[in-house]
């Protein structure tokens, strides 16, 4: 057995964001009820759309959303291909161990299929982390990885530290090994997610990769910072409040009144519409209907929030202006418009 220890720190920081985390945590099972289950494909789709953006996919939201929808969509194959592979990666999610290689690997075989053709396999060759012309991180030689990989997947089964730092050094040292040709960032990120799941539930179906993306910058700076320290605790620290901020968000959403985040009187008057004629409206025969004569009005009171909480969408998503737009309503708009 490998006495392989990841080296990191245990900051009074650190200690005070899983107070904090776990805090907010029963806070949120208090609330954790239908109306919860309504966000979760939400969240979902934030998900996906938020770790793959880090990595340079171009979709945005209503488009992943579309094709969360089984919908068609224009778009760059490559783009979408990463959207269906995070889609089915994230529906085996809770099947996975995440102390098996053999699990780690699948995961990202599913993940990577179509995009690389090493898709479930370590990585052959020497890669390195490049930033514009420099090389900011040289990973180490690929005859290292699989070793590497066993002692890291092994300290992750055996620590006894909490399961946030876990989660949190594996993330990093992951990063830090770059065990893949490609997708790693992605693979890091959803194993993370992953070993919180097995610790809270909740954890798993919040999307934390959108924190993420939101702060990109500051996720790369981390993970920068704790190499050139050969210490992690720059990194757990930042994943912490990530991972905190997250809670808090969802938090604020479940506390708000029902009415402030998907029933505004505007709101529940185009679901209605939409939900009554069963069919792709227009924008013109929805102002009709509504009779409003101004379309700024329209669209900032009724559209754009609709739209937003994903309770509608729009039939061509790549073209959001295009005079042939027809907007449908969602599943979750369905859920919204019944009665209570």
């Amino acid at each position: 057995m490998s006495n392989y220890l990841p080296p990191f720190e245990i900051t009074s920081t650190i200690i005070q964001q899983i107070s904090l985390i776990s805090e907010s945590l029963g806070k949120l099972s208090i609330l954790d009820n239908m109306t919860n289950l309504r966000l979760r494909r939400i969240n979902r789709m934030r998900t996906i759309q938020g770790s793959l953006a880090i990595e340079g996919n171009q979709l945005n939201e209503e488009q992943v959303t579309a094709i969360l929808e089984g919908k068609q969509i224009i778009a760059p194959m490559k783009d979408i291909q990463e959207v269906r592979n995070a889609i089915n990666t994230y529906e085996h999610f809770t099947t996975w161990d995440f102390a098996k290689e053999k699990d780690l690997l699948k995961a990202h075989q599913t993940l990577m299929i179509g995009l690389i053709d090493d898709a479930g396999a370590y990585r052959n060759g020497n890669v390195g982390v490049i930033k514009g012309k420099k090389v900011i991180h040289m990973a180490p030689p690929a005859n290292r990885v699989k070793k590497l990989m066993d002692d890291l997947l092994n300290w992750v089964k055996t620590s006894d530290a909490h399961p946030l730092i876990i989660s949190s050094v594996f993330h990093y040292e992951f990063e830090y090994i770059h065990p893949f040709s490609d997708g790693n960032g992605r693979i890091g990120r959803l194993w993370q997610t992953l070993i919180l799941s097995k610790w809270n539930a909740m954890l798993g179906n919040l999307p934390v990769e959108s924190m993420i993306y939101k702060n990109q910058k500051q996720y790369y700076s981390a993970i920068h910072k704790s190499t050139q320290q050969t210490n992690s605790a720059t990194f757990i620290e930042f994943m912490l409040n990530m991972i905190l901020s997250t809670i808090n968000s969802q938090l604020s959403i479940q506390i708000s009144p029902q009415d402030t985040l998907h029933h505004t009187p505007q709101v529940k008057k185009l679901l209605s519409i939409l939900s009554e004629h069963n069919k792709p409206m227009s924008r013109d025969e929805l102002q009709q209907i509504l009779e409003l004569k101004d379309r700024k009005s329209f669209r900032e009171r009724y559209l754009k929030p609709a739209i937003e909480q994903l309770l509608v969408s729009m039939t061509i998503p790549e073209k959001p202006n295009s005079r042939l737009q027809r907007y449908v309503i969602t599943e979750l708009g369905l859920a919204v418009s019944r009665p209570e």
